[in-house]
């Protein structure tokens, strides 16, 4: 049966026709846009007015996020703002050290003696008091190990009887170890391989943070904020987790369509590259599977990613690389050659040097056009550097809410106002990309919310009301385009996904305003009233 939704305004961000009042679907795809009468030609249809008063837009597209967004709720959350978990609570985080000892104690009275005490989104630059460290935890709990993964992910800070349960202790003199003046471990760890015997043990290992309660969570949180397709950039994707997605998208209740993307990390690359493969071709029009993923760097917020010179404004030392370089471009250049589409980590500017040398090297020996491989994060990229990657054929996917949520850290401590006014350059990216490029969140690190995403890249404003500069600011339209087609298109969905058009998906955002009229500075105030997945109105 045909079902045509009216609405007060149908935006369908495609240039052929922009606007409309009503939009028909059949067999979950979109086959007419325009008037009432827009499918008669079709044949027999029905109306649907429930969304007569609202605007219907197209699906939004989060092409950069973790699905630990939707499980890392299960520990206690220690961020510098109010959030929402999936169920829709404001959880209202913590000011002090001293707010952060008394939740974990409390979450600790509640825990076994011997299990773990897991906090999250702790940022020191943002609380008041002496940076924690494993002392502090200490006095959290005699009887518990205690945890903090910092909120960029790339930090995780750990109590004594943590360390000693994780042998932290042997690995002093690994690079991402911090010691102290006394010569002793002072509880932080630095990026992946530093912190991993610590999430192995307390709950944040990959596979934990991946798992159907997880997923489950992140499509409630999808949804919430009007996303219907949306990637998770780092998953195991072992066939024990495909077997799960499986049978967790497929149900008509859940929410999204979802882009797994699979960790080539600490693997043979020959071996990645034949998952990869392996599992595209168990890709279903909810679930789209066979792309991987690579970290360089670390994090700028955090100190460890990779900067050219001058480096960091006051900060020691210029970052930390998750990857061997030579081993990186080997498995660049495998994935490559084998037709795999990567997804590459790289925050700093010298991260970026050296992932688009790499993919010049691996696409001169092996010609692969359209393989769509993508930047992530790219802060620091330049313009030079796009230009590189457009002739590549690479695309981008900019972290635009580092403007607002970190943004103040990186004008007075990390970068300075010269880099800080021109990071994540929207405007550089649309002049040499023409669009072709994303914008994203990285949930949980900051929360999943495109119309903020969009607000942030437009606006350029930090959570303490300073502007990082005019010049990369981009106007609303673009930045809409960047969380539907540009994400798409990063996805390699822009052919079914993105915009309102025939023969795509029947994809909607259901809107309170339109977005295209609201002054700019209220775009990520508007209420979202809904989603459609496939031509049918999610619960």
């Amino acid at each position: 049966m045909i079902t045509v939704f009216s609405a007060r305004k149908v935006i369908t961000m495609d240039g052929n026709r922009p606007a409309a009042t009503h939009v028909a679907a059949r067999d979950g795809i979109v086959i007419a846009v325009g008037g009432a009468d827009c499918a008669v030609p079709w044949g027999e249809f029905k109306i649907d007015d429930r969304y007569a008063d609202k605007v219907i837009f197209p699906g939004l597209v989060e092409a950069h996020a973790h699905v630990m967004a939707g499980g890392v709720w299960r520990f206690e959350y220690l961020g510098h703002y109010p959030r929402s978990d999936p169920d829709g609570r404001t959880q209202p985080g913590a000011a002090t050290c001293g707010e952060i000892v008394e939740q974990l104690k409390k979450r600790a009275s509640g825990t076994k003696p011997g299990e773990f005490v897991v906090g999250w989104g702790y940022d020191a630059a943002f609380v008041d008091g002496a940076r924690i460290d494993r002392n502090l935890l200490d006095t959290v709990s005699a009887d518990h190990p205690v945890a903090v993964m910092h909120s960029n992910f790339h930090v995780l800070t750990a109590s004594s009887k943590a360390l000693d349960i994780c042998g932290i202790d042997s690995m002093r003199g690994m690079e991402g170890v911090c010691i102290g003046p006394d010569g002793t471990p002072t509880g932080e760890l630095l990026e992946l391989d530093a912190m991993a015997p610590v999430m192995d043990r307390c709950g944040l290992s990959l596979q934990e943070m991946t798992d159907e309660r997880a997923l489950r969570g992140y499509g409630k949180l999808a949804r919430t904020c009007g996303v219907t397709t949306i990637a998770d950039l780092f998953s195991n994707l072992d066939d024990e987790e495909v077997g799960m997605l499986h049978r967790v998208t497929s149900e008509s209740e859940f929410p999204v369509r979802y882009a797994p993307v699979m960790s080539a990390m600490g693997v043979d690359p020959a071996e990645a590259a034949n998952r990869a493969g392996e599992i595209r071709a168990r890709s279903t029009p909810k679930l789209h599977l066979g792309s991987a993923k690579l970290f360089t760097d670390g994090a700028i917020q955090g100190g460890t990613a990779m900067l050219k010179p001058p480096g960091y404004l006051a900060r020691p030392g210029n970052g930390i690389w998750n990857m061997d370089m030579d081993k990186f471009r080997d498995a660049i250049s495998t994935l490559h050659s084998n037709g795999i589409k990567v997804h590459v980590h790289a925050n700093g500017d010298e991260a970026s040097e050296q992932t688009i040398r790499a993919f010049e090297a691996a696409i001169l020996r092996s010609p692969n056009p359209d393989l769509r491989h993508t930047i992530e994060h790219a802060q620091l990229a330049g313009i030079d550097q796009f230009k590189r990657m457009r002739a590549l054929g690479l695309t981008v996917n900019l972290f635009a809410n580092h403007l607002h949520y970190f943004g103040d850290v990186h004008l007075d401590r990390s970068l300075g106002a010269d880099r800080a006014c021109r990071m994540n350059a929207c405007a550089d990216a649309w002049d040499v990309f023409g669009g072709d490029f994303a914008i994203h969140s990285d949930a949980p690190v900051t929360p999943l919310a495109p119309l903020k995403t969009a607000w942030c890249a437009v606006n350029r404003l930090s959570m303490g009301g300073r502007r990082l500069g005019d010049s990369q600011s981009i106007a609303v339209r673009q930045a809409l385009h960047c969380i539907t087609l540009g994400a798409a298109h990063v996805l390699k969905l822009d052919d079914r996904v993105g915009s309102i058009q025939c023969g795509k998906y029947a994809d909607f955002c259901i809107l309170d305003e339109d977005p295209l009229e609201t002054p700019p500075m209220d775009l990520a105030d508007i209420p979202v009233a809904g989603t459609v997945l496939g031509g049918v109105p999610t619960q």
